[in-house]
């Protein structure tokens, strides 16, 4: 057990700085990953993967899709190795750099019809590249407002960074809605290159506002003591696996869940439902626009009232938004499909979601919290968000029933649950320890 590191409150100027930093980059990072899934879903299978059945082409581009998680482990041990080495700051001008330069790179690239098969191979790479940058930012930017927060705020100051997915997706999905309105002939041509360009501006300017923020001084101080540790994965690996573990399951679920609105769901409802790319899109927005603060709200309460009541409520809540949510697309009613979007995913998806970062967060010790984390939530995103899409694709071919795709993510919510509930235990007893530790060492000294 590690000495528990004591840590100074941060002025507010310094700590809204970071939270501001924090959400800046992580929203970033994600509106690249999410036009990247919106581009996956509606024109990548006959720019990159032209072929006479529909279904393998489909299938084929949510592999590359898959590529960008499958990677994202990596990203975490890598970037996760040296931000608890060196800092969690340099790292986060690192990941968000080069994912910028991985995503201006796919607005350049060639398509199948001017360089044959080699354009999948680069898009392939590129989205690994983008994999590794992000397997790297969430848990460094998480942390950034983690570790500056006082105790009792940290549920809250960890939903900051938390609300990056959300005001991500909503930008990249209002560019892109934006150029599904051109004539479809332009769209295919260069207007799908358009959003991946603008993320490059995104980029100087988060780099802009990143550059400006000082170390976290939880590790900071980790660091003046000493007790960085030589080879963090070994360490997490040795004393803190089951919390890895407990860190994929618990989001498991919620990435699965996730994946599935954002991309199949809205290639399903234009190719089945006969529903408009554009129309889908607004919904996504609007379920957006509406966890923003949800998500913060969650963290709030989360510090308030403990995870573990959350936990519970919030699980549930997801599991039956997810069927709410495919029996509307079912339906093919425009109205009803925006109410379950706005009402699942945008409210109830986020009882539990918006204050896992600061559970899983709180099951590390300082000295190798980025790596743990991060690894731990990276192997969540292989599992239950990079081969969620072609495992939904396979079980409606398979099954011809549309309702086993909320089956089994139902069941993915259900193993998150309890790897929750666990880790809040798990991260109970770690912090009673080291408080425990503290008030041993502290004795002495106040005695003397």
């Amino acid at each position: 057990m590690s000495l528990p590191t004591q840590k100074r409150e941060a002025p507010r100027t310094a700590l809204r700085r970071v939270a501001g930093a924090s959400l800046a980059g992580n929203a970033i990072e994600y509106y690249d990953f999410s036009i990247y899934g919106l581009a996956a879903a509606l024109v990548f299978p006959q720019l990159f993967f032209p072929d006479n059945d529909p279904f393998i082409a489909t299938l084929a581009t949510f592999g590359t899709l898959a590529v960008g998680y499958i990677s994202r482990p990596l990203g975490a041990i890598v970037f996760g190795h040296y931000g608890d080495k060196i800092g969690r700051k340099p790292m986060l001008v690192i990941t968000l750099l080069l994912m910028g330069l991985a995503t201006l790179a796919i607005g350049l690239l060639p398509t199948f019809e001017h360089i044959g098969i080699w354009a999948a191979v680069i898009l392939t790479g590129l989205r690994f590249l983008q994999g590794i940058a992000f397997g790297g930012e969430w848990g460094g930017a998480i942390l950034m407002a983690f570790e500056y927060a006082p105790e009792n705020r940290r549920g809250l100051f960890a939903a900051i960074p938390q609300v990056g997915p959300a005001t991500g997706a909503l930008l990249g999905n209002a560019v892109f809605l934006l150029v599904t309105l051109l004539p479809q002939e332009q769209l295919m041509s260069w207007g799908w290159r358009l959003p991946f360009l603008f993320s490059f501006v995104l980029v100087i300017v988060g780099m802009f506002i990143r550059l400006k923020i000082a170390e976290s001084p939880e590790f900071q101080a980790t660091k003046d003591k000493g007790r960085e540790v030589k080879v963090p994965i070994a360490s997490v690996l040795r004393h803190n696996l089951k919390a890895v573990l407990l860190v994929g399951g618990g989001f498991l679920g919620f990435g699965a869940f996730s994946v599935v609105v954002m991309t199949y769901l809205v290639r399903y409802s234009q190719n089945d439902m006969g529903i408009p790319a554009s129309t889908m899109l607004t919904f996504t927005m609007l379920s957006f626009a509406i966890q923003i603060p949800m998500i913060l709200l969650s963290g709030h309460l989360s510090d308030r009232h403990g995870r573990r009541a959350l936990t519970i409520i919030g699980s549930i809540a997801a599991v039956a938004s997810i069927f709410f949510m495919f029996w509307a697309v079912a339906s093919g009613q425009p109205l009803l499909i925006g109410i379950a979007y706005a009402v699942g995913f945008g409210w109830l998806y986020t009882i539990c979601y918006g204050m896992q970062p600061a559970l899983f967060a709180d099951a590390f010790p300082a000295e190798v919290r980025f790596t743990g984390m991060s690894l731990g939530y990276q192997l969540a995103n292989v599992v239950g968000s990079g081969f969620t899409p072609m495992i939904a694709t396979w079980l409606l071919f398979a099954t011809g029933n549309i309702y086993a795709v909320p089956v089994f993510v139902a069941a993915t919510l259900v193993i998150s649950l309890f790897c929750l509930l666990r880790l809040a235990v798990l991260a109970r007893t770690r912090k009673d320890a080291a408080s425990s530790l503290l008030d041993g060492v502290a004795a002495p000294l106040a005695v003397g």
